[in-house]
């Protein structure tokens, strides 16, 4: 039987949900030399690195993903959060922005351009941004919660009052292994 890069890919998937990281980061490279050109493996290499912890390694893959495949918004998102998490918050800014050229209406960039400059603590900047998540997806837990957290170091009360009232009647996000 003749290894492909599909049956790596998804083994990859099932090593890596069980924590099994290295094993996983091995299959995707193995995978890879057989299709050096698949974005996707690329972006699961790059994810696998990120739960493993390994932030130089998820940015190095996720940034090729990106550059094979421009349009695919997914890969520019996760791309912008390991900036984020590596405090590299210019460029996750421009990955953010280059994905909101793409498509103005995705909340999630939003709410990671809003966590950037929260970051920075341009909380004005962080409740336009969460305040356009909120607004294109009113359910976006997360987003809110942002929001309620960034009028709180606004001192706007009204506004935190409200974003509390809202997540008590929406759904708080399962935790991904």
């Amino acid at each position: 039987m003749q290894e492909s890069a599909d049956f790596l890919n998804n083994q990859a998937i099932e090593l890596t949900s069980r924590g099994n990281f290295a094993e996983a980061i091995a299959c995707y490279k193995r995978a890879i030399t057989i299709e050096k050109e698949n974005h996707l493996l690329w972006f699961n290499l790059g994810i696998t690195y990120q739960k493993k912890g390994d932030l130089h390694g998820a940015k190095r893959a996720l940034l090729t993903a990106h550059e094979m495949n421009l349009d695919d918004v997914e890969s520019t998102e996760q791309l912008a959060i390991v900036c984020l998490e590596r405090k590299e918050f210019l460029e996750a800014i421009e990955y953010c922005q280059f994905g909101l050229e793409q498509n103005p209406l995705n909340p999630h960039l939003w709410n990671t351009l809003g966590v950037v400059f929260f970051n920075q603590e341009e909380y004005d900047m962080a409740a336009e941004a969460f305040e356009r998540a909120v607004s294109l997806n009113p359910y976006y837990y997360d987003a809110l919660y942002n929001l309620r957290d960034t009028y709180s170091e606004l001192g706007n009360k009204a506004g935190k009052a409200i974003c509390d009232e809202k997540l008590l009647t929406v759904k708080a996000p399962k935790e991904d292994l």
